[in-house]
């Protein structure tokens, strides 16, 4: 998108959208004010690395495309494993489908990739998917650290592609060849298919919903793009620790675009905050206003109950709890009220986006420490601990009214073991209202069933606020990857490798020559 595009979009600011923001100036003064807020927005995502450069792009597509080869061959092996008619070879057939935050086009250089493996109806998920395609993929060199997750939701493989980390779930459709952009709406495609495959299908089908309904997709993007990058500041992303997931804030962010379709950037993230701190919870966000409102039993009641806008029946997934709601009904308000001045001359983004103060918030934490024997097991023990969370977030809400899990994940040095540390933030002048190892033995009875990796060690402890460590490094944003085995003094001055140039993709946002009219503002 060209900057121009921005222009044409902000002059069509009319009155009452501007009485909507609730400012009192000439549509000029506006229009010149709305594009330095966007173009200030927009340098500051380029500066902290949420914008991939055109080799990020390059090498994310060309390990989409060798993985789709590979798939392809797969097929064809199974095909004449099964003892199948030659003619079939010719046309046995099966593709990758991308989504996630890939799919949507809002991923950065840090980002893994959600990939779906779809495949014909005699490829089977334990034998062919797992074993079979499993072995060709172990015996490529551009595949490291591959393992299986069989008993998740959805069952998935995950490794690394030429240093990309992939996820790979895998749908099974009743035909014999999948195109390799398969109508995932085509009901021909759809009929008789399994539970499994269902949901392998809800990410992707999700993702070209949304795209479909936004108005405008690259405005969409940016969004998106900063709505992920506060609520990960902010510590309330991560859906397993009752936070939004990435589906949760695309919805969000669509639904806002959806509504304001000629908005500017920095227009749409004040409507975003305005509209959602003050959104009358637990009425259901609906993306597209042509489906009905939907009936939730009583026993399906969310706190935030958001609408899966490809399918009217279905509500996003969520872990959200009674202190997770509060959290977040929190910082929408404070972003309510920290944008609704945005045109004021000393409005600064760099507030909006300040990483939640957790150690001066709280004043006690309880600390749990999850350790294995090596690395892998530690990742397969931590995920699975994490699937499990919500009980023990719901059992200190018991204890203690209020509990707020930060998901920032520390690492131990100092421990022989590979280690991951969560601190949650606990009710200050409460600590006489829990007993930690009385919980920890609740917390272990609840994770006993259905776990088949090796067991790691868990320890659940009370700390005080000045026993957090003093450096640490958010361990890893992305979901569902390993923790990172070292500690980063946090003093010093992080460089980022996105600042040394401007990336193309910023030429649609900013102009190519810097205005000495028009500042940029609050960068």
């Amino acid at each position: 998108m060209e900057f121009g595009i921005f222009e044409n979009q902000l002059s069509h600011l009319n009155p009452p959208f501007t009485r909507i923001l609730g400012f009192r100036r000439s549509p000029d003064v506006i229009l010149r004010m709305e594009m330095e807020r966007s173009m200030s927005l927009f340098q500051m995502m380029v500066n902290e690395g949420l914008v991939p450069s055109a080799e990020e792009e390059m090498k994310r597509r060309n390990a989409i495309d060798k993985l789709k080869k590979i798939v392809v061959e797969w097929v064809k092996t199974v095909t004449y494993q099964r003892g199948l008619p030659k003619k079939y070879l010719k046309f046995a057939s099966g593709t990758i489908l991308t989504y996630g935050s890939y799919g949507l086009g809002v991923y950065n250089s840090e980002s893994d990739i959600d990939a779906l493996c779809v495949g014909p109806y005699f490829a089977t998920i334990a034998e062919d998917f797992f074993i079979v395609l499993h072995n060709m993929l172990a015996s490529r060199p551009e595949v490291s650290e591959i393992h299986c997750v069989k008993d998740a939701k959805v069952p998935l493989m995950r490794f690394k592609f030429d240093g990309i980390s992939i996820d790979l779930p895998y749908a099974r459709l009743k035909v014999i060849s999948i195109p390799e952009n398969v109508d995932v709406f085509n009901p021909f495609f759809l009929k008789n298919i399994d539970d499994t495959t269902w949901k392998s299908l809800s990410g992707v089908r999700a993702n070209r919903s949304i795209l479909h309904l936004v108005p405008n997709i690259e405005i969409f993007q940016a969004v998106l793009r900063c709505i992920k990058f506060w609520a990960k500041r902010r510590g309330v992303y991560g859906n397993l620790l009752g936070f939004f997931g990435g589906i949760h804030l695309a919805v969000l962010s669509a639904f806002i675009c959806q509504r304001h379709p000629s908005a500017s950037l920095s227009a749409l993230i004040l409507l975003f905050f305005k509209t959602f701190g003050l959104w009358p919870w637990p009425t259901p966000v609906i993306l597209q206003e042509t489906i009905a409102r939907p009936f939730i039993p009583a026993d399906k009641v969310s706190w935030m109950p958001i609408q899966l806008p490809c399918s009217p029946y279905e509500f996003c997934h969520s872990n959200i709890t009674r202190s997770t709601f509060y959290k977040i009904r929190t910082e929408f308000l404070r972003g309510h009220m920290l944008t609704k001045d945005m045109l004021r001359p000393d409005f600064d983004w760099n507030i909006l986006f300040e990483p939640f103060p957790y150690a001066r918030r709280y004043g006690l934490f309880v600390k749990i420490f999850l350790s294995a024997c090596d690395k892998d097991e530690l990742g397969d023990w931590v995920g699975w601990i994490k699937s499990r969370f919500r009980s023990l977030l719901v059992k200190l809400e018991e204890l203690l009214g209020f509990c707020d899990p930060n998901p920032t994940e520390y690492v131990d040095t100092d421990a022989s073991e590979p280690n991951v540390i969560f601190y949650w933030g606990l009710p200050t002048g409460r600590s006489d209202l829990i007993d930690a190892d009385l919980v920890e033995e609740y917390f272990l009875k609840s994770i006993d069933n259905g776990y088949q990796g090796a067991t790691g060690k868990m320890k659940l402890s009370v700390v005080k606020a000045n026993q957090l460590p003093k450096k640490a490094q958010f361990a890893f944003e992305r979901k569902n990857t390993k923790p990172c085995w070292r500690v980063v003094d946090d003093n010093r001055k992080k460089t980022n490798p996105q600042s040394k140039y401007k990336p193309h993709c910023a030429d649609k946002y900013l102009p190519t020559n810097d205005s000495p009219e028009y500042p940029s503002a609050g960068g």
